[in-house]
């Protein structure tokens, strides 16, 4: 009788964990995102938007920590999603904390400076403005003029359809995201270079990076 061939088990592939501070306009986009990007067996196998309370840095930073040391297998990837928010809010000096802890335990982090509503803007325009909140983005920026022009009333904050509004949009989001963070790196100040620290910045656009690269790798 020929032998039973023995069954080649295929490596288990990493897994990409994303942890958002926002509990509606990020997890919308991102879900839009990977919906429009991913195979179906990618966002459903592979790619998880972690359910959370967290809503600081540093709580989500912890946050991720925690589960790479507790919950999951090495190798397993990990993002946290946040803003800068204004200084009175958050202090640099709490920024820092959750950075630096992030970077130890290779914690990806895609901040927003001074809130993802920047990275919403850059699919429209590239701008160089920085603003002190969220608030202020939202009144002096063209962001409500640019929604207004692609079918949606305003910006508002959570809505579902915005991303599949400005998906057409995402290339060039992503080409001024990279104009513009080095722009603020070439002019910061020495010992400010660290994202938290430069106003203009986002780098979403990275994770998004990320999210194709898990899509690329389960494909082959």
């Amino acid at each position: 009788m020929p032998k039973a061939r023995k069954r080649t088990e295929k490596p288990l592939l990493p897994k990409l964990h994303i942890y958002c501070e926002g509990e509606k306009t990020e997890p919308n986009y991102l879900t839009g995102y990977i919906g429009l990007f991913c195979p179906g067996n990618v966002r459903l196998k592979v790619i998880e938007i972690i359910p959370t309370k967290k809503n600081t840095p540093k709580q989500l930073v912890d946050e991720a920590v925690y589960d790479k040391k507790n919950k999951y297998p090495e190798g397993d990837v990990f993002w946290v999603v946040y803003d800068r928010e204004s200084v009175n809010k958050y202090p640099e000096r709490l920024h820092m904390e959750a950075y630096q802890k992030a970077q130890t335990n290779n914690i990806n982090v895609s901040l927003s400076n001074v809130c993802f509503e920047l990275w919403l803007l850059l699919h429209f325009q590239e701008t160089c403005a920085p603003y002190s909140c969220c608030d202020e983005l939202i009144k002096n920026s063209n962001l409500n003029a640019e929604c207004k022009k692609n079918g949606l009333d305003s910006y508002l904050k959570g809505d579902k359809t915005i991303f599949y509004k400005i998906a057409n949009r995402i290339s060039d989001a992503r080409k001024r995201a990279e104009k513009i963070n080095k722009k603020m790196l070439a002019s910061a100040e020495p010992f400010k270079t660290n994202p938290y620290q430069l106003n203009p910045y986002t780098d979403v656009h990275k994770l998004l990076d990320a999210i194709d690269k898990f899509a690329n790798d389960h494909i082959q």
